[in-house]
């Protein structure tokens, strides 16, 4: 029986939290059992921008709203940083 160490999570990013971060999408290598939180916590210690944007932006994990960012990640998950906007 083999037991995974490691889950591979897609992170797609939009409008502000995709200038921060200067990329659209990004595929990041975890250990598993790794949460929602820690991997915006990982993600916000990259710059100064990106976590002031990740500090106000909601989730979705693969279309689903995040509700509980103490949610483990799955291996092959799309994680979406979704920033606020504005609309009219």
């Amino acid at each position: 029986m083999s037991t995974t160490t490691t889950v591979s999570v897609t992170v797609r990013f939009f409008a502000a939290a995709r200038a921060a971060a200067g990329a659209e999408c990004e595929t990041l290598t975890v250990p598993a059992g790794t949460t929602v939180q820690a991997l915006v916590d990982e993600l916000a210690s990259r710059s100064r921008d990106l976590n002031r944007v990740l500090a106000r932006c909601s989730y979705l994990c693969d279309g689903m709203a995040v509700r509980d960012t103490g949610m483990a990640l799955q291996n092959a998950q799309t994680l979406d940083v979704l920033p606020p906007f504005a609309g009219g």
